[in-house]
């Protein structure tokens, strides 16, 4: 029988999946309404709408939505000297604050430096409540509460297709960044109503003696601090190509088979929610793959699956007649294979000391996304070079064949129990 949850264990646990959840909402509002914004916009900034603008300039946003992304690893020395509560609702302020200013960007430089802010609160939310709900729950729990955590981002990529399939459609993209305003309400709640894990406070007063940025890169962690934030910027290039350029798609797509504005966003809505359907059924089979097969062996298994599935939706059913939908189907396997980000939130706890857990989860899921800022860059400059965004991101699928070569140099821990 698994161990029963007390009831701080399931208050800590749904306040973190909330947060976890309205994160998901946050950040893939701006994909949803990225055609819409810019199409105002552009000519306010002085910039002529076409495609390849839209599609360059919308590059540049999403690569400044990953640099706050990168400076959000600032989260984990403060969770870990302060404690897991507080910065976990000090990262949902931040990023339901940005995300709701956004609605009163006035050209396409406010608009970039709101999401550069948000990005700093979204890109903290995984690494605190990952190292909250490892450090809260019973060890024999911990590996499948970290799968249903991480169900919470993808479920809120429905709850932003709802939005844009009811506010986005009727009422624009300036309300649904207003809707990105909700999570303010949590964050309040979770200061308030969740306390600290025991086994961060049994630890309290070490962590606040230790320099946890200087020791993830001690002789003892360097090399899996290293390895582990190769690992996770494959997967979040592979996350911002596929699902971040998964609406642009659809539009074209869409447009391209008659549809008027309006049945285009509705076909989105339906694109996005298949995506996260299939990430949600990815993130809830992992944890049992990864007890049985290993850390290791599960994520090249899942990386194999965004290799695959990526060119076929981006590079094949982009381009072909009538693509609309198996592009969709193909979508809803590229997600399930894009549930790969559940095994980091198993995996990293388990390689760190208390002490030093959120700031190295922090560090590794953060230190990637200013890659994935580059190539959002190059990305953004090829599309607007070749006038298509099919290609270029078909390519990105080949980050997981690297990815799978530096799995190897990996330290398993399949059985192991989470360190002190």
């Amino acid at each position: 029988m698994p161990t029963k949850l007390n009831r701080q264990q399931i208050t800590g646990f749904w306040a973190a999946w909330t947060g976890w959840t309205l994160d998901g909402m946050d950040s893939v509002i701006y994909a949803l309404v990225l055609a819409p914004a810019l199409t105002e916009l552009l000519p306010r900034s002085g910039i002529e709408v076409t495609p390849a603008h839209v599609g360059y300039i919308g590059s540049v946003m999403f690569a400044l939505f990953l640099v706050g992304w990168g400076c959000a690893f600032v989260w984990g020395p403060v969770a870990d000297h302060f404690g897991r509560t507080k910065a976990l609702a000090a990262t949902i302020l931040v990023y339901a604050l940005f995300t709701g200013a956004s609605a009163f960007a006035q050209n396409v430089w406010e608009l970039g430096a709101f999401r550069l802010l948000a990005g700093i609160g979204v890109g903290g939310e995984w690494a605190m409540a990952g190292t909250y709900i490892a450090e809260a729950w019973p060890e024999d729990r911990r590996a499948m509460g970290a799968g249903y955590l991480q169900t919470g981002y993808y479920f809120g990529f429905f709850v932003a297709a709802a939005l844009n399939y009811t506010v986005g459609a009727h009422y624009g993209w300036r309300a649904m960044f207003l809707c990105g305003l909700v999570p303010v309400v949590v964050s309040v709640l979770t200061l308030f109503k969740v306390r600290e894990p025991p086994r961060w406070k049994a630890h309290e007063a070490e962590a606040k003696q230790s320099h946890p940025l200087v020791e993830i890169f001690s002789p003892k962690y360097r090399r899996r601090t290293i390895v582990n934030a190769a690992l996770l910027s494959v997967a979040i290039i592979g996350l911002w190509a596929g699902a971040v350029y998964e609406p642009a798609a659809i539009t074209t797509l869409a447009k391209r088979a008659g549809m008027d504005t309006q049945m285009a966003a509705k076909m989105v809505s339906l694109g996005t929610g298949t995506l996260s359907l299939g990430t949600i059924l990815g993130c809830l089979s992992l944890p049992m793959i990864a007890d049985r097969l290993g850390r290791k062996k599960t994520l090249a298994l899942f990386f194999a699956g965004m290799m695959v599935t990526i060119p076929l939706a981006f590079g094949w059913a982009f381009y072909v007649e009538r693509g609309l939908v198996p592009f969709i189907i193909v979508l809803f396997f590229m997600g399930f294979a894009g549930g790969n980000f559940t095994t980091f939130s198993i995996w990293l706890p388990e390689q760190y000391d208390t002490r030093v857990r959120a700031t190295a989860f922090a560090f590794s899921t953060s230190i990637g996304r200013f890659l994935g800022a580059g190539v959002n860059f190059a990305l953004g400059a090829i599309v607007l070079r070749m006038g298509t965004l099919g290609t270029p991101i078909a390519w990105t699928g080949a980050a997981f064949a690297i990815g799978i070569l530096i799995i190897p140099f990996a330290l398993e821990t399949k059985g192991e129990r989470l360190p002190a």
